[in-house]
């Protein structure tokens, strides 16, 4: 299904070459506030601006179809249309399954499906998500709540981590307003100089994203099914080509013993502190209050200029392909802001369910 959301929920629709993709958000407060510069701004975020990055340019406008009145909700149904501009459908062959994407699934799944460009499976459905989670940065704006994202690894390098540091607010304002959001200059270099290294070879990367959440208050999140790292991983796992999600220190807590990976409290000023935060800020399901930390891996963009063995469901043959339609190096970059979209929208929903939504007025 393409809808998810209990207190605030969200419906997506729409294909890649079809005539455009969008979202319906459900049970937004009539009143809310909706700044139509800051959602144009944040759709471009996303837009490609590099030389690695897909050549497919789409100039993202988007039109409100229900829901707002004067600038502001009205508690209807809030929908956002973004119609598909740039499409090229004759790069695709019907019956001929591209590696790595989900093209033989979905012929499973039902054969009679949009093949171009993914249909409905591609990341251009990730354009609407980013309109969503920019009214839900404001919304959280409200309760200081800031998230950043940064480029944390691109195929084989490594940056510097958001653990290696006490990272300031005034530095997470700045990854947010740049196309390359990474804590170090000289980390970006080394990134670019790889992502060029990738696209002269004809080939792609993948790569990981962290994220930190400051200032969520603690005691956030729902027992078990929907614990904050449940609905945070469903929602990261919704964007194409992530692999793997990992809060705090991650897969390396399993090297540890418990008197090594425990994050120790004291009272300081009246004020319960933690000496470390190996856990992430979650624990049991939770927010602790301290910075939600976690870093989500995407695979390499599975299109690519190398020869690959397929097959044509069409022609039951089996054939070889190269990539030749519009691709990014690596999805890395261009998953920044939407994963501060969906980590926003995640956080949105799980005060709601705790505290209604009046808050959001």
């Amino acid at each position: 299904m393409s809808t998810f959301g209990k207190a605030i929920e969200v419906s997506l629709f729409g294909e890649s070459h079809g005539p455009g993709v969008g979202i319906t958000i459900h049970n937004l407060p009539g009143g809310v506030a909706i700044d139509e510069k800051a959602l144009a701004h944040s759709l471009r975020q996303r837009s490609p601006k590099r030389t690695y990055s897909t050549s497919r340019k789409e100039p993202d406008e988007f039109a409100i179809q229900s829901g707002v009145f004067k600038g502001k909700t009205t508690g209807a149904p809030l929908t956002f249309f973004i119609k598909n501009k740039a499409q090229k459908s004759e790069d695709y062959t019907e019956g001929l399954i591209r590696p790595g994407h989900a093209d033989y699934p979905a012929y499973m799944r039902s054969e009679h499906y949009d093949y171009r460009g993914g249909g409905h499976f591609s990341g251009r459905l990730t354009a609407p998500l980013v309109l969503l989670g920019e009214i839900c940065r404001t919304l959280l704006a409200k309760k200081g709540i800031l998230i950043a994202s940064q480029i944390y690894r691109i195929h084989t390098v490594k940056g510097q981590s958001f653990r290696d540091e006490d990272v300031n607010r005034e530095t997470l304002y700045s990854l947010l307003s740049s196309d390359f959001p990474v804590l170090s200059k000289k980390d970006g270099q080394r990134f670019e100089k790889k992502l060029a290294e990738l696209r002269n070879e004809g080939d792609s990367g993948g790569g990981i994203v962290e994220t930190i959440v400051r200032d969520v208050p603690a005691g956030i999140g729902e027992p078990f099914f929907d614990s904050f790292e449940s609905l945070l991983s469903h929602l990261m796992y919704s964007i194409p080509g992530v692999k793997g999600v990992a809060f705090g220190e991650g897969f390396d807590l399993a090297s540890k013993k418990g008197s090594e990976s425990n994050d120790s409290l004291h009272y300081e000023n009246g004020n319960v502190v933690f000496e470390s935060n190996r856990m992430g800020g979650i624990q049991g399901g939770l927010s602790t209050g301290e910075d939600v930390c976690f870093e989500t891996a995407f695979k390499p963009t599975p299109t690519h200029q190398k020869e690959q063995a397929t097959v044509n469901l069409k022609t039951e043959k089996n054939v070889k392909w190269r990539g030749n339609t519009r691709h990014d190096g690596s999805i890395v970059p261009r998953a920044v802001p939407v994963i501060n979209a969906l980590t926003a929208y995640a956080v949105v929903e799980l005060i709601a369910r705790k505290e209604g939504c009046q808050w959001m007025l």
